[in-house]
């Protein structure tokens, strides 16, 4: 009886230790512990936020104010067209690229100035040019916010100096730098250590080093901008891709802000992989066989990944909506509907269904074909 009691002992050992490491897992996913009074994780591609802090207290953003500058200034301007400096921008307070009445400097340059320096004068000059005067271009500001929905954003300048009507959130400003990575031109500036160039009436070129510290403290790295002002405290919003997949932080009033930034990346990466749900040419619904020697097939139109757990998988809900009628249905590649996806009965995205058609050897449909095509309001016998 001792032996058989010994066997069952080690038989649940054996077992407590195969089944341990999944359970470990989910067990030991520990939040990251940032100095930030509000923070905010987002996947790029997908826009999740993967994790929040205060994400939706309204608060004071500092310089990260000019990735909203930055995005507009490309959306709408050339960046080879020359910008005449004024004296409001000259003079404008703060950090600064030394800019000089009456100087004309492409807008690509300033915007290198922009990102890597923080010229608050170069926000200035960039505002006047692009929206016709300061005023007319936090009105523009202000109007991206409204088309990207943010609901606890407003702008009251381009540079991000502290004033009561200038405000944002982490949760906001991640969706916001989202937005503005997903222009390679943007990308290709902030993710920039160091820049050379030209300026007019001197000899020499200038050179400006990125203020950004995580581009070269984290592997990865690749943006986004730095902020302070004494009210505001540190601020910042950072990337870095992994697997060609781009996550992005933003902390404000952080201490310690780079090392909270490293804590979500780590978090995000490691805990939310992004998962493929659908794949493109995947069979989405069952096939249909219209008549002797053709079958359909309806297959995803485009492939759909997301970030998720390992526990949150199973939370994953496919509804196909095929909305053109059999006798419609006139090639292969025709869009006949959409796959909506849920996640914890929230739609998360959405993929065309398409049609594929083959030729088959003569038969019959099956029960569940059968099935099917009573749902979908097809009438058996119909051809394309």
């Amino acid at each position: 009886m001792l032996r058989v009691m010994r066997w069952i002992g080690c038989g649940l050992l054996c077992l407590s230790i195969w089944i341990t490491p999944g359970q470990i897992h989910a067990q030991e996913q520990k939040l990251p512990q940032v100095s930030a009074e509000a923070a905010a994780l987002i996947d790029g591609s997908t826009g999740r936020i993967l994790y929040e802090k205060n994400a939706d207290s309204q608060m004071k953003i500092a310089s990260i104010t000019k990735v909203m500058t930055a995005i507009l200034a490309i959306e709408h301007g050339d960046l080879e067209e020359e910008v005449t400096v004024t004296s409001r921008a000259e003079g404008v307070e703060g950090s600064s690229i030394y800019l000089k009445a009456g100087e004309k400097i492409p807008l690509e340059h300033l915007l290198y100035g922009l990102m890597l320096r923080s010229g608050n004068d170069a926000a200035v000059a960039i505002a006047e040019h692009i929206g016709g005067s300061v005023e007319g271009f936090v009105h523009m500001m202000n109007e991206k916010v409204d088309y990207l929905g943010l609901a606890n954003t407003h702008f009251a300048n381009p540079h991000g100096l502290d004033d009561p009507q200038h405000y944002s959130t982490a949760a906001d400003f991640a969706r916001i730098s989202a937005y503005a990575l997903q222009n390679s031109e943007f990308q290709e500036i902030v993710q920039s250590k160091v820049a050379t160039v030209p300026w007019p009436g001197e000899e020499w070129n200038r050179k400006w080093y990125n203020k950004n510290k995580m581009l070269r403290m984290y592997e990865g790295a690749d943006g986004v901008k730095t902020g302070y002002t004494k009210r505001s405290g540190r601020t910042l919003v950072s990337s870095a891709t992994r697997d060609r997949r781009q996550l992005i932080t933003v902390t404000l009033n952080a201490p310690d802000d780079w090392n909270d930034s490293m804590q979500m990346f780590e978090y995000g990466f490691q805990y939310y992989p992004l998962r493929e749900l659908v794949a493109e040419g995947e069979s989405v619904q069952a096939e249909i066989q219209t008549s002797k020697d053709k079958m359909i097939h309806l297959t995803a139109g485009r492939s759909f990944a997301y970030p998720l757990t390992d526990g949150e998988a199973d939370e994953i809900r496919m509804e196909p909506l095929v909305t053109t009628p059999l006798n419609q249905i006139s090639k292969a590649g025709q869009e006949v509907g959409t796959m909506r996806i849920y996640f914890q009965e929230e739609m998360i995205g959405s993929v065309p269904i398409q049609v594929n058609v083959e030729e088959t050897e003569e038969g019959f449909l099956s029960s569940w074909v059968k099935v099917l095509a009573r749902v979908l309001g097809w009438k058996e016998g119909e051809k394309i």
